[in-house]
């Protein structure tokens, strides 16, 4: 490495612009550096160096808290079948510090388990340690508990508050990391700081900050490393070759990657540029009430074939896109105009390669294992079997209660919060899905009245200069004019929700409020904020739905797909697993996958919170494909 001391009076752009190398291997000997150990990994002659070999990464993104744990094997023979020799992953903050200082590294947020079985696999690994990793989810993998502190953090910053929180954090992690790192016997090869960082702001400190941080847990021989869009502007202000951090970049399939590895060149110091597209777009994402995206099977593989065959390298974003299970999935907002919301779908099936239930009998993975097999390195494994999937066919649920009669199941009074003016979902403790607001109101002479909505979570913005993106009623309320005040907050939480009773429930917890304004039932759904209704409205409280179907043998336990054609929005719980939210009223996504392993063997139980108005006949059908198609005429009319 130069020292950064050497170029500190001299412009960049002035000392980079001799290095344009070929990038034959045949021009880049691979010296070790670090005498005595056998293990190396580093960057030389633009060439990534393992073991004094040139090494060409061909990687995927494969994110092990959007798989169940139990299928971590499966998809990862999958992307090596593909052909793929590394596996980049982010480590989302959120997942393993709900609350804080309240550490989970189990089930599937266990990381540690994820990247061993990796390295039995053969993969090395590309570790996105964040703190911020975007990838549509939720609030870009911070806890959202970060947004309850006050004064309000800066995320993303120097803000010395935050980076002691970041220190404390990282204070966690990277030990746990240490020991897998390559030089240490295990398979990380590269350790990723921030995330796209050029396309947010411009404070180097910060970015400085997170290197020296991870050098100190880490120690000097790891290569760490920034990804931003291959652009002069993202990358002067993302990368910092300064502190020894190499700079990739990301591009779609149809961007010119040679024009993006010239650019990427201009900012890492000489002969520290392997050229590498550390997400390369193998499809994109879609948002609630879009059209499907999707792209092209054999331009994708052949915009791939063009990056290896020059001796680049590339990691496939996505290799597997898995789930946004329970309610962690993000979402958008225009660069400019922060109520233009675009929560993003349950699915995370990014038009991958590897399907969101690991299918491959697909174009995609055809096309691209075509090509990775030319520049592999050893033999492709045979090609993967195929997912075996059931229609379990139709279930009938039946409606136990609305949320106001389960209110005090699903809201612990001493969780309930009061205060003068309405508070953010954060400040009240309720990080995640839905919470009640309750004011009284003295209404005027005549025969009005008031109905409130509930308050909905849909999903924190992940990305852009919105992120820091409360939940709840943000500001007072007034209605004819006056201001509401002497709030109560009851958060609703479904930690039991498998095991509802309506009888019990009803013995146990009597609905005791006085209903001081006439409550209509007409909750209307909305993101963030509260609205009122004045009109008669049929029946559509939000409720739960209870069902259940047997499964006879566990030969028949097999991934399968809720249909909810003919609902309209809400979340819906397998065996007390949250498989994540449905709205076919908006589309496209109609379906919700249930993998296997959160079925068994007998009686299993579905319960659905529907928030608006159920199927007519609270029916619904458990297929054997994903279903991104509803018919919109056919649901039902309110």
């Amino acid at each position: 490495m130069i020292p950064g001391s050497i170029f500190n009076a001299i412009p960049l752009s002035l000392v980079l612009s001799f290095t344009f190398l070929s990038y034959s291997s045949g021009s880049s000997p691979c010296s070790p550096t670090h005498q005595g150990n056998a293990r190396q990994f580093w960057i030389e002659n633009d060439r990534f160096c393992k073991d004094g070999v040139p090494f060409q990464i061909i990687g995927g993104d494969m994110h092990y808290f959007r798989i169940v744990p139990e299928y971590w094997k499966d998809r990862l023979s999958r992307a090596k079948a593909l052909g793929l020799n590394t596996i980049q992953t982010y480590v989302p903050w959120n997942i393993h510090e709900p609350q804080p200082e309240k550490y989970s590294f189990n089930g599937i947020a266990d990381l540690e388990a994820y990247i061993q079985l990796a390295h039995e696999l053969g993969f090395l690994i590309m570790l996105r340690a964040g703190p911020y990793i975007c990838g549509e989810w939720d609030l870009g993998g911070f806890p959202a508990w970060l947004l309850s502190i006050e004064p309000a953090l800066e995320l993303r910053s120097s803000d010395s508050t935050y980076l002691s929180l970041v220190e404390r954090w990282w204070g966690v992690l990277l030990p746990k990391i240490r020991p897998l790192l390559y030089q240490n016997g295990g398979p990380i090869i590269m350790i990723q700081v921030e995330n796209e960082y050029g396309s947010f702001g411009s404070d180097k400190n910060y970015l400085q900050y997170l290197a020296k941080l991870a050098r100190r847990h880490l120690g000097d021989e790891l290569v760490l490393y920034t990804t931003d869009g291959a652009g002069d502007a993202t990358l002067n202000n993302g990368a910092i070759p300064e502190e020894g951090v190499y700079a990739a970049v990301d591009f779609d399939t149809w961007s010119n990657s040679s024009s993006a590895f010239e650019i990427q060149k201009k900012y890492n110091f000489p002969g520290k540029s392997p050229p590498l597209s550390s997400e390369f777009y193998t499809g994109w994402l879609t948002h609630w009430g879009e059209k499907l995206a999707t792209t092209n099977a054999s331009s994708t593989a052949a915009a791939l074939e063009n990056i290896l065959s020059k001796d680049g390298s590339a990691v496939l974003y996505m290799a597997h896109g898995g789930t946004n299970f329970g309610l962690f999935s993000g979402a958008n907002t225009d660069s400019n105009d922060e109520s233009d919301y675009k929560p993003d779908l349950t699915s995370y099936d990014y038009d991958a390669p590897i399907k969101e239930y690991g299918d491959v009998n697909n174009p995609k993975y055809k096309e691209l294992r075509r090509v990775i097999r030319k520049y592999a390195a050893a033999p492709l494994p045979s090609f993967p079997s195929s997912i075996a999937t059931e229609a379990y066919g139709i279930v009938k649920l039946n409606k136990m209660f609305s949320l106001f009669e389960a209110l005090y199941l699903f809201s612990n009074p001493t969780k309930t919060v009061e205060s003068e003016n309405p508070i953010p979902m954060e400040s009240a403790g309720q990080m995640y899905g839905f919470m009640l607001y309750e004011s009284e109101y003295e209404q005027k002479k005549g025969n009005s009245t008031v109905s409130i909505s509930k308050v909905e979570n849909m999903g924190r913005v992940n990305y852009g200069k919105y992120i820091y993106d409360r939940k709840g009623i943000l500001s007072t309320v007034q209605v004819d004019n006056l201001t509401l005040h002497r709030w109560k907050m009851h958060p609703i939480q479904f930690d039991y929700i498998s095991n509802l009773s309506k009888n019990g429930l009803m013995k146990k917890y009597p609905y005791p409020i006085e209903e001081k304004i006439s409550l209509r039932r007409g909750f209307k759904n909305h993101i963030g904020n509260m609205r009122y209704r004045h009109r008669e409205q049929k029946s559509n409280t939000p409720a739960l739905y209870k069902g259940h179907f047997n499964i006879n043998s566990t030969s028949m336990l097999k991934d399968t797909f809720i249909s909810f054609c003919g609902w309209n929005k809400g979340i819906a719980f397998a065996n007390n697993f949250n498989i994540g939210r449905f709205w076919p009223k908006v589309g496209p996504q109609c379906t919700l996958y249930v993998p296997a392993p959160i079925l068994q063997q007998g009686e299993n139980t579905l319960v659905i919170f529907e928030l608006e108005s159920a199927k007519p006949d609270h029916t619904i059908n458990f297929v054997s494909a994903p279903d991104f198609s509803c018919n919109l005429n056919m649901l039902h009319e309110k």
